[in-house]
């Protein structure tokens, strides 16, 4: 039995497999729908939420979300204490999520029951499969008896080193769920342009623009060879919603520039698919140090 449990929020984007193998705890997000709340990953998929979506007309409201409550957080915790003593929790930035914030009081509300417990809980100031990466290289250094000093250490190492690229059809839905100011939608969509998109100290940033959409997956491709560097290689996790096709094609342009460690395929959780739109691909990547 592992010292340290690994919990995550669903943002993650991890594979379904991977938290059962790597024993990894998700807290589902919700999403919100025609006044339903449903969980994250567990009562509605990605293609479900897409397919909604594109059915929208333009003028209607679109789905909202919300992050676990501190509650949810203490029934995690309590859960993942039953395998581990210490626990490691990592979230997605705080910058436009309640997640962290509610992690935090959620350890509290779990210590009250655990008193023998540690708890950690990590801001990644980042998203999808960087926070993805995190959880997973915690969880594998985890299982290797790992203390919880080592696992913290471990990932607050390669949090810089975790990095997303992701490009879309429209800036509607980060403009729509507030992730954007409307100049940037305004302009985006008078210039008939594909923004790609980053994350830049916990808050999403533009990284460059292109004209279509394979000018969009050459750019990504030669951003990652520039930030990963000559010689360094990395773990890619190439992300999407409803686009498995364009996912495929990145994956195809990366692996001819760079040498990956390992390369996954991963669905947006339907969470971040509600603010990125149907249509989005991108890659998260973990470069390994030189």
């Amino acid at each position: 039995m592992p010292r340290v449990a690994v919990v995550t929020d669903s943002t993650a984007s991890l594979p379904s497999t991977m938290y059962e193998q790597y024993q990894i705890d998700i807290v589902p997000y919700y999403v919100h729908i025609k006044g339903k709340a449903l969980r994250d990953t567990v009562d509605v998929t990605t293609g479900e939420l897409c397919d909604y979506l594109t059915s929208l007309p333009d003028d209607a409201a679109l789905p909202t979300t919300a992050c676990p409550g501190p509650g949810d957080y203490r029934q995690a915790f309590i859960a993942a204490a039953r395998r581990a003593r210490d626990i490691v929790s990592i979230h997605m930035t705080s910058i436009g999520s309640g997640a962290y914030q509610a992690a935090r009081l959620g350890r509290e509300m779990a210590l009250e029951h655990l008193r023998d417990a540690r708890i950690t809980v990590l801001d990644t100031q980042n998203v999808s499969m960087c926070q993805g990466w995190l959880s997973l290289q915690a969880a594998r250094a985890a299982l290797e008896d790992a203390s919880l000093a080592d696992v913290v250490e471990l990932v607050q190492r390669l949090m810089p080193r975790a990095r997303m690229f992701q490009t879309g059809d429209t800036l509607r839905y980060l403009y729509m769920g507030g992730r954007i100011g409307r100049a940037k939608h305004l302009l985006a969509s008078l210039l008939s342009i594909r923004p790609i998109v980053s994350i830049e100290d916990g808050v999403i940033a533009a990284a460059a623009v292109a004209r279509s959409r394979t000018a969009s997956l050459q750019r990504i491709t030669t951003l990652v060879e520039k930030a990963v560097g000559l010689g360094q290689r990395a773990r890619i996790a190439l992300t999407h919603a409803a686009a498995p096709e364009d996912a495929e094609d990145l994956r195809a342009r990366l692996v001819q520039v760079i040498e990956p460690i390992e390369v996954l395929m991963c669905e947006l959780s339907p969470a971040l698919a509600v603010h990125s739109g149907p249509g989005t691909v991108g890659v998260c990547y973990l470069a390994e140090p030189s």
